[in-house]
């Protein structure tokens, strides 16, 4: 872990922190007891790529199924944000566990992508297989904070996604190299 990424949940809480100067120096103070949290800005999606709205809603499927695998890995990493920010609100460990899941759930679908500009067929082939590790990790790593309980049943639909997107990825390496 990098001393930026260390810091990093220290830096938002210091978005809070009030810093007042006066004769002796700068003091800090602290929020007050009825302090609130801003509530996030939800961005449009032109801003996004995508509607936030139908990726975060109260239900945990996916909005669609789309039959191009590069849009369902795009949603399927949109929804593993999700469940990271669903993560933080469950504990340290949950918070500890959620880092991984969002970099294996975010970095699939890039993988992919980056399957498709492989200077050669053996290069693609390689993508597709470090794409496919890395849902097999994510897969794993939902299955591990669900039977941990820091997920509950209502996620069961994202871990169900892991699994499906891991046979067809699956499918596509054994293929061989060009997919077909």
């Amino acid at each position: 872990m990098t001393l930026s990424e260390y810091l990093e949940p220290a830096a938002e809480l210091m978005d809070f922190v009030c810093i007042e100067n006066d004769a002796s120096g700068p003091h800090l103070q602290l929020p007050t007891a009825n302090f609130q949290l801003p509530t996030s800005k939800v961005l449009s999606s032109a801003d996004k790529g995508t509607s936030r709205a139908s990726i975060m809603s109260d239900d945990w499927n996916l909005p669609s199924k789309p039959y191009d695998l590069r849009e369902r890995l795009f949603q399927f990493a949109c929804v593993i944000v999700r469940v990271v920010e669903f993560l933080h609100t469950r504990g340290p460990v949950a918070k500890a566990l959620s880092y991984q899941v969002l970099k294996a759930g975010t970095s699939a679908g890039s993988n992919y992508e980056e399957a498709d500009d492989g200077s050669s067929a053996r290069d693609k082939l390689a993508k597709r297989k470090i794409c496919l590790r890395e849902l097999k990790e994510t897969r794993y790593r939902l299955r591990v904070c669900r039977k941990s309980g820091y997920l509950v049943a209502a996620q069961d639909p994202v871990i169900n996604e892991s699994d499906e997107l891991v046979r067809i990825v699956a499918t596509l390496v054994k293929k061989g190299p060009s997919g077909k």
